[in-house]
């Protein structure tokens, strides 16, 4: 069966597709496009389609849209309800539910050969469900919360044997997704964007309106919850974009995300409840990737095992959408799911930009000796990651044992300086430095460093002790692991520093062209684009 998943109607539009029970392509549109996000959230943009991605993905497997035995689109209009009954005051959130209802003729013109008739609604939370559930080979609880769907904002389940038995779902306008995304707003940051920086800067403030926050944010013991209006500029004032960032502040992140944590440990014992006992929960939403949540839930939750969607915000319902249509498990294996290039298509692009290049014997222990030497090295390898991690495919690494390296890599990227910055290590080290969730291939949970390593690693190392961790694996990864083994070799210490390979705004780097642009524009002292070596020092002299 040929199935072709597609996300379009809030932000992140991707599409994925599953061949056979084989899961070929998988992509986000801003990858192809360059536009952060692919689109803006907003009811007027609902019509646009992933058509890149989409058109690559069926390259990819060498397929026409009329081989196609089905379109699932993650998205089902007939479940939407009359908005204004549901809380929502967008006045033209209406265009939103009619474009998906247009969007078997939206496709149909964008692939050309495609039958409408061939598209078939998902309910996005099932998306989203599956996208978690099916990548697992066992049975599973299964939460899910993000901001919204067609009128809920939560669904709460279990599969077992493929199938979804949905226990609660939280209809809007209560969402914790929503709650987060009001706050990233009133800080001053991008909603449905920056999310992520209000849960690093939670990490320099305390938690002082918990109290008011629990009042307002609450389970109901159902396995649903209750979100009543919170008065933000009474516990501290709006900030502008570029306004100052105060205590009071990183005060209210550190308050909201408590409380988040504090709720979504009772909705995981709830549906564990619920689920009869099942050992594994399964998670999914642009919520799930709160990583410092995740490893509340994993610490001090019921359940053995805690697994999260990589793609786990909009994007992962395309390859979710794709699965409920299969409804059959397909355990996900890697994220490295989107584009690749040869050796030969990498050198000519290097014959093309015209700089002096390399191709050592390897390019690990090359790159080993850059970081050794404290330079950052653009390092390009495979096919890019589905979701918003870089896991070793579209990297800028780094020496973690400089204290300086966190603000010289967010100077590099363009970001604030309350950042942190993250690690990977070599799966049979991770025990000696980190507490916390093992496996984490994909960057989903926060870890303790061990005291005896804050200060040998502390540009990974955030102010709370923590840090977000990917174990990496030989038999997955050889080159990356390969890379670090080099690097311990040369310096003892098991840790490089792993950002993803962009700067601030933009898209994750994507393509050869991309890489070289990057590297040209950026004080990178080393590409590794492929096997092959760019050397700053060479292109521009310079002492590196």
């Amino acid at each position: 069966m040929r199935v072709l998943g597609i996300n379009a109607i809030f932000h992140d539009p991707s599409a994925a597709l599953i061949v056979d029970g084989r899961v070929v392509a998988a992509a986000e549109e801003e990858r192809f496009s360059r536009r952060k996000h692919g689109k803006r959230p907003v009811p007027f943009s609902a019509w646009e389609l992933p058509e890149l991605s989409a058109a690559w993905c069926l390259r990819e497997a060498g397929l026409r849209p009329g081989d196609l035995d089905a379109v699932a689109y993650s998205f089902d209009p007939a479940l939407c309800q009359d908005q204004s009954a549901l809380g929502i005051n967008d006045p033209w959130d209406h265009l939103r539910v009619d474009y998906a209802r247009r969007a078997p003729q939206f496709l149909a013109t964008a692939l050309p050969g495609l039958d409408p008739d061939q598209v078939r609604f998902v309910p996005h939370h099932v998306a989203h469900a599956a996208s978690a559930g099916l990548s697992v080979p066992e049975d599973s609880a299964v939460l899910v919360l993000d901001g919204r769907g067609e009128s809920a904002s939560h669904l709460a389940g279990a599969y077992r044997g493929g199938s979804l038995e949905t226990f609660r779902c939280q209809e809007l306008p209560h969402s914790l997704g929503l709650l987060y995304e009001d706050l990233t707003r009133h800080l001053g940051f991008m909603h449905s964007s920056d999310e992520y920086k209000v849960m690093a800067l939670a990490s320099y403030g305390r938690p002082k309106f918990l109290d008011i926050l629990r009042e307002l944010v609450r389970a109901d013991g159902a396995g649903g919850f209750t979100v009543d209006r919170i008065d933000w500029d009474a516990l501290a004032k709006a900030r502008s974009a570029d306004g100052e960032m105060t205590e009071a502040h990183a005060d209210l992140a550190s308050s909201v995300q408590v409380r988040l944590e504090e709720v979504l440990l009772d909705l995981a014992r709830w549906t564990y409840e619920a689920s009869g006992g099942l050992k594994t929960l399964t998670m999914a939403g642009g919520t799930a990737l709160n990583c410092v949540a995740n490893a509340r839930i994993a610490a001090e939750g019921p359940f053995e095992r805690v697994w999260v969607q990589p793609a786990a915000g909009d994007a992962g319902t395309a390859l979710g959408a794709a699965l409920a249509i299969g409804e059959r498990n397909i355990p996900f294996g890697s994220a490295a799911l989107g584009r690749g290039w040869s050796d030969d298509d990498l050198e000519a692009e290097l014959k093309r930009a015209a700089v002096p290049y390399t191709r050592p014997a390897s390019i690990a222990a090359e790159a080993a000796a850059v970081l050794a030497r404290n330079g950052i090295v653009a390092w390009y390898q495979g096919r890019s990651e589905y979701g918003p991690r870089a896991l070793g495919h579209r990297s800028l690494l780094a020496h973690p044992g400089d204290q300086d390296t966190q603000t010289r890599m967010n100077d590099v990227k363009g970001r604030e300086q309350f950042r942190p910055i993250a690690p990977m290590v070599r799966a049979e080290r991770f025990h000696d430095i980190f507490d916390g969730v093992y496996p984490s291939p994909y960057m989903l949970f926060v870890h303790k460093v061990k005291p005896e390593w804050r200060d040998r690693i502390p540009a990974v190392t955030h102010v709370d002790g923590t840090a977000r961790v990917q174990t990496v694996h030989t038999d997955t990864e050889p080159l990356v692991a390969a890379m670090l083994a080099e690097f311990e070799q040369l310096t003892g210490l098991p840790v490089v520093v792993n950002t993803s390979l962009n700067t601030a705004g933009r898209p994750m780097v994507d393509t050869p062209r991309e890489a070289l642009e990057l590297f040209g524009s950026a004080p990178v002292d080393l590409l590794a684009l492929g096997p092959f070596a760019v050397h700053r020092s060479q292109v521009y002299g310079g002492p590196r």
